[in-house]
């Protein structure tokens, strides 16, 4: 996690590199014309990516086109159609799967049309399989940000998913905790073939965590952490993408049950503050207390942030951060509650068997 601009060609390359080895990338691609050009320009970088596979999912925009486009530059890069979603899938989910039997490689590495990679970035993934023994590695992107809200819920998300789901936890084999982040996911494709791939994850919203957990059950070993200087992205670029985007996935993430919601929503709201600045109108001291004790939160989530390499400035969002993130996980909580979510323009069932597009 990140700086809002990093300068990719400045990122040093691996002491050691497994050039013996080499990869597909498959990319799922549902309306991304404004950024797959990028992505598969920087997977193009990457000498141990021998194929470059974008599944067009249905896309109503020009994505097919751009992906046209860049094949005359890019001479191992095809594009795939997904073709209908069949029940019981997610999109992303389908796209990924209509891609792996078109791959030749040893090595997948699934990645979202917004992410891009340094040079060193696959180099680097192989480097640490061979020295972890792991049968999955995945990157947690450094996250770009420009508008105000970005910068102030994007972070808290992360750094309340990093105390749920530690590097350290998940890369401990003897942890039953998993997780992985499908902006970058490279795994053995003999592993992923065992485990079921993502047939055995269909209508999974969390289909990275889901293939993590799967693996690592499976007795294999995953390796999770930071992609600072390796691969970043922009998840959203309007607060409606974002709002939509964290609703479908917060509520699962943080554990899926109400009482984690409740939990949640007590421990990351600076409640008790609050209280006492409200009661300070008639209370001076009250007042001077409440705000000593946000101060003080404010001072715990900059260090947060500081061991997550993210910009000091971002402090001055603690305040708006905390009231996205509880509204947000209630939306989460509310629309699986009612069953269903909705992300880039369909309708999911959740626990059905039924997709609704």
């Amino acid at each position: 996690m990140a700086s809002d601009n990093p300068n990719l060609s400045e990122v040093k390359q691996p002491v050691m590199a497994s050039t013996s080895h080499v990869v597909t990338a498959i990319v799922p691609a549902r309306n991304e014309e404004a950024v797959v050009a990028a992505c598969i320009e920087s997977l193009a970088r990457q000498p141990e990516i021998v194929q470059i596979l974008v599944v067009n999912d249905q896309s109503s925009d020009a994505t097919a086109d751009v992906v046209r486009g860049c094949m005359k530059e890019t001479p191992n890069l095809r594009l795939l159609e997904a073709g209908p979603l069949p029940d019981g899938w997610v999109g992303k989910n389908h796209a990924l799967w209509v891609g792996v039997p078109q791959a030749t490689s040893p090595w997948l590495l699934f990645t979202d049309a917004d992410a891009q990679h340094c040079p060193n970035s696959v180099a680097r993934a192989l480097q640490i399989a061979h020295e972890q023994q792991a049968a999955l590695v995945s990157f947690s992107p450094e996250q770009i940000s420009h508008n105000w809200y970005e910068k102030a819920l994007v972070p808290f998300v992360y750094l309340r998913l990093a105390k749920k789901f530690s590097y350290d936890q998940v890369n401990d084999p003897k942890s039953p905790i998993a997780a992985a982040n499908g902006q970058f996911l490279l795994i053995r494709r003999d592993t992923y073939d065992g485990i079921g791939g993502h047939r055995g994850v269909a209508g999974e919203v969390l289909e990275d965590v889901a293939i993590s957990l799967r693996v690592k059950q499976a007795g294999h070993r995953i390796w999770f952490g930071s992609g600072k200087g390796l691969v970043r992205t922009r998840m959203y670029t309007s607060f409606s993408a974002m709002w939509e985007g964290w609703r479908k996935n917060l509520y699962r993430l943080i554990g899926g049950t109400p009482w984690t919601v409740v939990r949640e929503m007590e421990s990351s709201l600076p409640w008790i503050p609050f209280v006492l600045i409200l009661l300070g109108v008639k209370f001076p001291f009250l007042l001077f207390l409440g705000v000593l004790f946000l101060v003080a939160r404010q001072t715990i989530y900059e260090l947060d942030l500081a061991r997550n390499h993210y910009p000091f400035s971002y402090l001055y969002y603690y305040v708006p951060a905390a009231f996205l993130y509880v509204g947000v996980l209630w939306a989460s909580y509310r629309s699986h509650v009612r069953g269903r979510i909705a992300w880039k323009g369909r309708e999911y069932s959740i626990g059905a068997p039924e997709s609704v597009r």
